[in-house]
């Protein structure tokens, strides 16, 4: 047909800007409509997330879903295996070789995206989504939920999910707030919004940043111990250097005979990952 591309050819033209590490930011439009948005659920398709190993069976133990209806709250995985898991908040620093490094040595992370930052940057979390991280929710402006009205609860919340899905072409189903910071109405809004559990975490490697006790690069387990456990979600940011600290992490995963995996692939279905359930 003159004047028109084939939605074919189109998705190919996707596929290969995609690949080549950058996809034009979106601009306008809403979730669901408009020919653009088709455009987008067919490439989503075609670039179906990264497949992770999955854990053997009776290796570990899924979380189960709250008996409220509300999305749980989940910090850790119970598993016998020697895995960890990493997730990276905020999204203001852009380091193309961090992509580099997921991307090459296929390291499967999750990333939790506050998206006043994916603004004139949608090229780079689209590399990174191609590289296999998912994108989920961090809201829309880093805010603490605990000092916000369910309505300012709420608009942090969908906002972010509608952008995430209208840029990335996935919904979000798992839920970081801000500090860790929630309450039950947090809870009930993020359901509304298509949260269907929350992720908190174990540890926290404070990458280019200090721990509460003043030491730069520590990794704190909020158990007080030392070293990695099975199961746990290790919380980093995306800070300047981050190529580096991951290498780094990467480094203290493997002497301690340990190997990142998916968290999404230790959640069932019902709460927002890939397991049956």
């Amino acid at each position: 047909m003159r004047g028109k591309m084939p939605v074919l050819a189109t998705v190919a033209a996707g596929v290969i800007g995609v690949v080549a590490g950058g996809w034009p930011a979106v601009r306008g439009g809403v979730p669901g409509g408009g020919p653009a948005s088709s455009v987008r659920t067919e490439l989503s398709a075609v670039l179906a997330d990264q497949e992770w190993e999955r854990p053997k069976p009776g290796t570990w133990t899924p979380p189960k879903p709250d008996p409220s209806g509300l999305p749980p709250i989940i910090t850790n995985i119970p598993t016998q295996e020697k895995v960890v898991f990493l997730t990276i908040d905020d999204g203001y620093e852009y380091d193309p070789e961090f992509v580099n490094i997921v991307r090459r040595e296929k390291v499967p992370i999750m990333t939790f995206l506050t998206t006043v930052y994916v603004k004139n940057q949608g090229q780079y979390f689209w590399a990174l989504r191609n590289a296999g991280s998912r994108m989920e929710n961090h809201t829309v402006s880093h805010k603490n939920m605990r000092a916000l009205s369910a309505e300012g609860q709420r608009q942090q919340i969908c906002d972010a999910s509608d952008t995430i899905a209208r840029q990335y072409g996935r919904r979000p189903e798992i839920f970081r707030p801000p500090f860790g910071a929630q309450n039950d109405i947090t809870r009930q809004v993020a359901k509304e919004c298509g949260i269907k559990s929350i992720l908190l975490w174990s540890a926290e490697y404070y990458n280019g940043t200090t721990s509460p006790r003043g030491v730069r690069d520590a990794f704190v387990r909020g158990d007080g111990g030392q070293g990695f456990k099975p199961g746990d979600i290790v919380l980093m940011h995306f800070r300047k250097g981050l190529a580096g600290q991951l290498q780094t992490i990467l480094g203290w995963i493997r002497q301690q005979g340990f190997r990142p995996a998916a968290v999404e692939n230790y959640l069932p279905r019902s709460l927002g990952g890939n397991a049956p359930g």
